[in-house]
């Protein structure tokens, strides 16, 4: 019987992964291509053969997702797989009704069929929304397990936007490990703040590898998610973080819903600048579609080091880019920054941008008046850096994971802005951990 034939669309990311564990070495099916997408400058690449396997000696190639139609005819596809996240439920559907069109079948892979299982307990830490507050309740349950006395190691939701091959297992430990493994704005924003607190983060393309080596200076492993996608190991407790600003997305995004109902506990972030209505709308849905879960309400309450750089002023505000642009935040910590340290006005830099961060407003035209931190590859890293240059204004806000001055020559006083998990109320990180035997 002959093999059939997969295309497999993605965004760097799950799509590897979906291949690495299902359809690497199975005798079933012969994947003829990935596509791209959410991600610039993916496409046109192969996955390459060294991490492909013996049944591609050629590797796969990459393609433009706008090609999808037209390579289901070339390239004689049976069977199409949806591998990419945070997107809206009709955006999926949208997808099927084309592959469908085209005549052939559309398939979402489940839980069972990609979760590895390891030697070891697994913490992961995922959420309805890219932008919900993922990065900092990792950060507290590392921080709880370590009181406790457990090695911890976190592994983070892939971004291989370099070499593949040379991103097959990827360990971060130092500030030297961000520079050798040669990592954009968007992996830094990941694995600094882990690394700054003491804290060991690997990543790469090959998450069976990657957890096998994690494994051997753990006690825990902590799974830091990525998007809203659902994670990529069997997990013995998952926290789930929801997004009151965004009230209703836990119900219509994928993989988000999905991410929700198998959530042990439910993190209701941002509650302290959240309006009352959409607090009790989300309480409502998580009822609805878990009602098993544990709910934790928590804040996250933000820190500058330079106020001073922001009362009376005319900023500019740099927030965490895929929060703006997929994320389809409306704002971030910088601007409630601004707003929280009483800036003068809010500087407008598409007047200002250049380049690939032109080509960002214009793709994503609703960001309006913030400047996404878009970082995927050294030219667009020099693009945000002429941008923020040329904004006329008195400072800048960087309400960025990391430390834009680290890496960006900034003409003018910037500001950083910092922010934790404040759990409020009895049900807190610590007390799932416990219920669940972690610690």
């Amino acid at each position: 019987m002959s093999r059939k034939n997969i295309l497999i669309m993605g965004a760097a990311g799950r799509d590897f992964h979906n291949f690495n564990v299902y359809f690497r070495n199975n005798d079933d099916y012969n994947v003829v291509a990935f596509t791209a997408t959410q991600i610039p400058n993916i496409d046109g690449r192969f996955y390459p053969s060294e991490l492909a396997g013996k049944l591609y000696p050629k590797g796969i190639k990459i393609y433009d997702e706008k090609k999808l139609v037209d390579l289901i005819k070339e390239l004689k596809v049976d069977e199409v797989v949806f591998s990419y996240s945070d997107v809206p439920f009709n955006y999926v559907m949208t997808k099927a009704s084309i592959v469908n069109s085209a005549g052939v079948s559309f398939r979402l892979l489940g839980n069972n069929e990609t979760m590895i299982k390891s030697s070891k307990p697994v913490v992961s830490v995922i959420a309805v929304r890219t932008g919900s507050g993922k990065s900092q309740t990792s950060r507290k349950v590392v921080q709880v397990l370590r009181e406790a006395g457990k090695r911890v190691v976190s592994i983070r939701h892939p971004m291989p936007y370099g070499d593949l091959v040379k991103q097959k297992v990827q360990r971060f430990a130092t500030i030297e490990d961000l520079k050798k493994h040669e990592c954009t704005i968007e992996e830094m924003e990941e694995y600094e703040p882990h690394i700054v607190m003491g804290s060991i983060i690997y990543a790469g393309v090959d998450y069976e590898a990657i957890l096998r080596e994690a494994e051997k200076e753990a006690d825990v492993i902590i799974w830091d998610g990525g998007n809203n996608d659902i994670p990529f190991y069997q997990s013995d407790v998952v926290f789930t973080v929801v997004d009151p600003h965004r009230a209703g997305h836990e119900l219509t995004y994928f993989p988000g819903n999905t991410s929700l109902r198998i959530a042990d506990a439910a993190i209701i972030n941002k509650i302290d600048s959240a309006e009352p209505k959409n607090l009790k709308l989300v309480r409502e849905n998580i009822r609805t579609v878990n009602p098993n879960a544990k709910i934790i309400e928590a804040a996250s309450p933000l820190f500058v080091d330079h106020p001073e750089l922001i009362e009376g002023k005319k900023v500019l505000v740099v927030e965490d880019g895929p929060t703006l642009t997929h994320g389809e935040m409306e704002y971030g910590a910088g601007m409630i920054a601004a707003w929280n340290y009483g800036a003068a006005e809010i500087i407008d830099p598409r007047p200002f941008t250049v380049n690939s961060i032109h080509d960002t407003y214009k793709k994503y035209p609703k960001i309006g008046r913030l400047l996404p931190a878009m970082g995927y590859g050294e030219l667009q890293i020099k693009d945000l850096e002429a941008t923020i240059n040329n904004t006329v204004c008195d400072s800048v806000i960087i309400g960025t994971p990391i430390d834009l001055g680290r890496i960006l020559k900034i003409n003018k006083p910037s500001v950083r802005v910092k922010y934790e998990l404040q759990e409020i109320g009895a049900v807190t990180v610590r007390s799932i951990l416990k219920e669940k035997g972690i610690i």
